[in-house]
Formats: C-alpha cells, sequence, structure tokens
C-alpha cells in the first residue's frame, strides 16, 4: 500500500480512519467467531476451570505479543513511539481503574470489546450496556469525573515523562519478547488441545491478536509519512468509544484512527455473525440484570479510562508493548474479576457462562 499516494488521494484524517476501519473490521470478524473474551476467561480460572475461554483468550493475548513484537523486530513500528509508551503512566490509575474494569465487566457480562461485538449480532443488552459505557467513558474523559480520574490517576505515576519498558527496564533483548509470546502461544495450543478446540476457532483467536500488530503498523507507518502528528496505537475501546460518541453529537470533531476502529468492529462482527447464521435479537432477562448490566458498564467506563485502556487497549494492545502499567492493569483487571464473580456469581455447580 503506498501510503503517501493514499494520504494525497483522501487526505490524512480519512486515512487513519480508514486504518482504523481495517483494523476494526480484523478485530470484528476474529473475536466474534473465536468468542474471545476476558471476562469469561476470568470467570472460568476463578472457578477452578482450564477451559476454552483460557485458552482462546491466552492464544490471543501470546500472539499478540509475537505479531507486535516480531513486527518491531523486523522495522514495522517502534514501541517507544506508541501512545501508551511515550507518554507516563499511572501505576495508582492501573490498579484502581483495573480492579474496577474488572468487577465492571463480570457484571455487564461482558468487557467493552466483547459488549461491542455482542451488540453487533443483535444482543440488546450489549448495545444499552456499550452506550452507558461510552457516555461514563466520556465524562471521565473530559466531563465531570475528569478531576477525579486526574486525582485518582496521579498518586502514582510512572518516572521519566514516559511509560516502562518492562523488557528494557529487566535489560532484556528485544527477541525475548518474541519468545516470551511463542511461549505462551504453545501453553495456549496445549490448553486448547485438551479441550478439543478446533482450529478455525484457534486461527481466529490469533486473528484478534494479529488485528493487534496491524493496528500498530499502519498507524506507525501513517506517522512516518503524516504532516501533522499521528498517534501510533492500535485497538482499544475506552477512549475510541467515548471518540466515537463525541463524533456524532459534536459537529466539529475529526475522522481520526479511533472514529474507525469502533465501526470497524461492529462490521465485522456483524457480518461475521451473519455469515454464520448466529444474528438473532436478544434482551435483558429481568429489571434486576438491566440494572446490574449498567452498573457495569458504568464501573467499565471510569476503571478503563482511569487504567489508561480497557481489556484490550491494556490487556492486549498495551501488553503486548510490555508497558508496564498495562501489564498492571490487566492482573488488576483479572483480581477484580474474579473477586466479584465469586461474590456475585459462583454457586456450587454453577458454571462459567
Amino acid at each position: 500500500m503506498d501510503i503517501i499516494w493514499l494520504t494525497e488521494a483522501i487526505g490524512e484524517s480519512l486515512t487513519a480512519a480508514l486504518f482504523g476501519l481495517i483494523t476494526g473490521l480484523i478485530f470484528g470478524v476474529a473475536a466474534q467467531r473465536s468468542r474471545f473474551c476476558l471476562r469469561a476467561a476470568t470467570v472460568e480460572f476463578a472457578r477452578g476451570q482450564m477451559g476454552d475461554k483460557v485458552a482462546v483468550w491466552l492464544l490471543t493475548f501470546s500472539t499478540a505479543v509475537a505479531w507486535v513484537q516480531g513486527a518491531e523486530l523486523l522495522g514495522l513500528m517502534r514501541s517507544t513511539d506508541a501512545r501508551i509508551m511515550a507518554i507516563p503512566g499511572s501505576w495508582s490509575g492501573a490498579i484502581i481503574g483495573g480492579l474496577l474494569f474488572g468487577a465492571g465487566m463480570v457484571m455487564a457480562r461482558g468487557c467493552s470489546g466483547r459488549l461491542l461485538v455482542l451488540a453487533a449480532t443483535g444482543n440488546l443488552r450489549s448495545v444499552v450496556s456499550g452506550l452507558v459505557f461510552a457516555v461514563v467513558a466520556q465524562m471521565s474523559l473530559g466531563g465531570w469525573l475528569r478531576p477525579v480520574r486526574q486525582q485518582l490517576a496521579g498518586l502514582w505515576v510512572t518516572e521519566g515523562g514516559m511509560n516502562l519498558d518492562l523488557l528494557a527496564f529487566a535489560h532484556l533483548p528485544k527477541v525475548l519478547g518474541l519468545l516470551i509470546g511463542l511461549g505462551l502461544a504453545v501453553l495456549a495450543l496445549g490448553i486448547a488441545q485438551r479441550n478439543r478446540i478446533g482450529w478455525p476457532r484457534l486461527v481466529f483467536a490469533s486473528g484478534v491478536g494479529f488485528a493487534v500488530a496491524v493496528g500498530y503498523v499502519l498507524t506507525f507507518a501513517l506517522s512516518q509519512v503524516a504532516f501533522e502528528p499521528v498517534q501510533v496505537e492500535s485497538a482499544t475501546f475506552t477512549g475510541p468509544s467515548a471518540e466515537t460518541l463525541m463524533f456524532f453529537l459534536d459537529r466539529s470533531s475529526v475522522l481520526d484512527f479511533d472514529t474507525g476502529l469502533v465501526p470497524g468492529v461492529f462490521l465485522g462482527a456483524f457480518l461475521a455473525a451473519l455469515w454464520a447464521r448466529e444474528f438473532r435479537f436478544q434482551g435483558f432477562e429481568n429489571e434486576a440484570n438491566m440494572r446490574r448490566a449498567m452498573t457495569g458498564a458504568a464501573l467499565m467506563g471510569f476503571g478503563g479510562m482511569l487504567a489508561g485502556g480497557c481489556a484490550i487497549g491494556a490487556g492486549v494492545s498495551g501488553g503486548s508493548l510490555f508497558a508496564g502499567t498495562a501489564w498492571l492493569a490487566l492482573f488488576a483487571m483479572w483480581i477484580g474479576a474474579m473477586a466479584t464473580d465469586r461474590l456475585l456469581d459462583q454457586r456450587p455447580g454453577l458454571v462459567a457462562a
């Protein structure tokens, strides 16, 4: 792809939106077909199981690490240019926000990315929860909740004006990042084999990780030729959900990678659901479930913005770069989700949904 020609033909902002759309399409199709979900994996693990949901999540995470680290070794991107690495990270935000997000995704029965995918398959519960998530995320980004978020995030931040690169901090070679990803992928495949997961689902699970690398490579390439500064980023849903919401509400908003990503994921998941004949309308079972889902979505909106990313943005995209606060946020999400499942949902004989 000749990016210079493309930016001259349609403009830099539309090119960025197109790259977001491409990344989103790959992510949406792969996530829908693999049934990738961090919430499901944490619930399964909390109940003492190492089943298909853990295998799919681990394969997605590991392949994202491998694809991204491999792309950097090939010179297709630089992790130091990525937005999550180029700004100070918040340790306090990762801990508090991660715990809140983890609790919220169990209550809402899916993380923000999973809600978007489910909404595209006709799940009206996810449509409502996703809207609540986007509104609270916007309030946390630039609205009434912003001062609270800033105060909590400022309690403990990384030093040096940027995030912590775990590989550099430990004085480890970059190639080790690729090897870690490949090693985790082997572990994931072992768990998958034990659970007899079919190869199509595994391919799509690795496709989610591939989408993360695609986003970084495309935005990095654009940043090298664009006249205006371009953020090097990939799949995440807290900030983009808020920005996409404002794009449709504020006529002064401009197109960028984020505003292309969310529609791309929705379209990809919608087409995949139609192809598999899995599109069907679903609603809330009762009022209590609706209250619980909306509360969980609100916790995710604030928690994701405070943590510097959602289960995808911090947990996969940030984790694939070995960003210190991203790994801490991911750990906190697992803890928050498992604790919430134990307190609210675990009953004798109950299985993960």
